[in-house]
């Protein structure tokens, strides 16, 4: 009975926190994955910067970093258009487990959305880039879910291959 009790108050709850609101639609976990055939410490210390997104992807011309470089660090990220622009809160940052997740708080199609990198040694001088997000979306006249999921898939590829390119040249460059 406590059970069913459970379910009808989840059910309620989901029901009452979309009265009012526009449509959205819950998006499964996004993961991209990359195998790199370089140390994990070289891909880390180029995915830790927190501040050089601007130099990692096409889609942000200039990042704006305040506070922390850690948690509690904030960052405002301009589209190349300058018109554009979506703010990230640094929610979890660690040095020792390779990883650093960030909320998008303002700027997207989205509510709570939380992304995720990690960089996984594998050994021998190989290593593993994972990067999740999740969120809400939500339903509006510019751009439909899969647009979105097409957008954030590429955005994580082409930050994570160029990250790997830089830890590359610094590699070399020793």
């Amino acid at each position: 009975m406590k059970f069913l009790k459970s379910i009808a108050a989840m059910l309620i709850i989901s029901a009452l926190s979309t009265v009012g609101a526009t449509a959205q639609t819950t998006s499964p976990d996004i993961t991209v994955t990359k195998h790199v055939d370089q140390s994990a410490d070289a891909v880390w210390a180029q995915l830790r910067s927190l501040d050089n997104i601007d130099e990692l992807s096409s889609f942000v011309a200039k990042v704006d970093y305040k506070g922390n470089k850690g948690v509690g660090g904030e960052r405002v990220c301009t589209a190349p258009d300058g018109q554009g622009q979506f703010r990230e809160s640094i929610t979890k940052f660690s040095d020792a487990e390779r990883s650093y997740s960030y909320a998008v708080v303002e700027g997207v199609p989205a509510k709570n959305m939380v992304n995720s990198f990690k960089v996984v040694d594998l050994g021998y001088n190989k290593s593993l880039v994972v990067w999740t997000s999740n969120y809400t979306f939500m339903e509006n006249p510019n751009m439909t879910l899969d647009q979105f999921k097409g957008f954030l898939t590429g955005a994580s590829t082409e930050m994570i291959d160029n990250a790997v390119k830089f830890a590359a040249k610094s590699s070399h460059s020793h």
